[in-house]
């Protein structure tokens, strides 16, 4: 990712939580707080209760690259947490895209594209 790492530790991720600025929907909660640098960080977590490590890592790699090739229209500075839902286990990639971007956009990170 060009413009963004991962954010990896739990405390970053705690901070992140704490900050109470959340949307959700069926398959995503989006949490975001500012934080203060030109780089975004992406946190990503899946629950035990999604499923086995297979279908977790697989959701992982989905976000993950839906958040990739969407990374220059995100405003830049934020700590970004994706924590996936258990109905996420049986989506497929355009689904948690399209769920990733308009939660983003209910944030107001993203710059709208017409």
């Amino acid at each position: 990712m060009e413009f963004s790492e991962s954010l990896k530790k739990s405390i970053f991720f705690k901070k992140v939580y704490n900050g109470r600025k959340s949307r959700a929907d069926r398959y995503l909660v989006v949490y975001v707080l500012e934080n203060g640098t030109d780089r975004n960080r992406l946190g990503i977590s899946v629950s035990k209760k999604v499923g086995n490590s297979v279908v977790r890592h697989h959701l992982t790699r989905l976000v993950r690259e839906a958040y990739r090739l969407e990374e220059k229209s995100f405003r830049r500075g934020y700590d970004i947490v994706v924590v996936l839902r258990v109905r996420a286990a049986d989506a497929d990639y355009h689904t948690i895209r399209a769920s990733l971007l308009k939660l983003s956009d209910a944030h107001g990170i993203r710059y709208l594209k017409d």
